[in-house]
């Protein structure tokens, strides 16, 4: 998927509605409704989608760059191991999720020389990319309140 001025786009379905909606499930988490999923088998299939989707990305020339991404991807790899209880005899699955990201570079306008639609742009990538660093600092200073002492430590949830 890419995130394009605050739009979520499917990559692997370009011509899908451009405003996916992203949800909240209550025992996985963030979700993008409608998002194109595709089963693979080997590193190849996984390529191959990736190389799809990079194609279908939007860019835009602009001072700084003659390709220049003007969203953010993001590839999602989800792994699924069956496995079997030898105990109670039960079957389950182990359940992993990957999340590949290319972030669109910041910007300067005066240094890009864009205007319009170009300079919008520019502003979401900004400011998608001041978010997100408030969100690993909010983060980062919630694990370090645990590891200010054993306790602290040993009581983290």
């Amino acid at each position: 998927m890419e995130i394009y001025c605050e739009r979520v786009r499917d990559l692997l379905n370009p011509q899908s509605a451009g405003n996916l909606k992203v949800r909240e499930h209550k025992m996985l988490g963030p979700y993008v409704d409608d998002l194109t999923k595709m089963a693979v088998c080997s590193y190849q299939d996984i390529f191959f989608h990736m190389d799809e989707g990079n194609k279908a990305r939007t860019v835009a020339v602009t001072n700084m760059n003659s390709s220049s991404s003007r969203s953010h991807a993001v590839f999602t790899i989800v792994l699924t191991q069956k496995c079997r209880d030898e105990l109670s005899n039960m079957d389950g699955e182990k359940v992993s999720k990957i999340s590949l990201v290319d972030l669109a570079g910041s910007e300067r306008a005066t240094s890009t020389g864009c205007e319009g639609q170009r300079l919008k742009e520019g502003a979401n990538i900004n400011k998608s990319l001041t978010t997100l660093g408030l969100v690993i600092s909010k983060l980062a200073e919630a694990v370090s309140l645990y590891l200010v002492s054993h306790y602290g430590h040993l009581m983290k949830p």
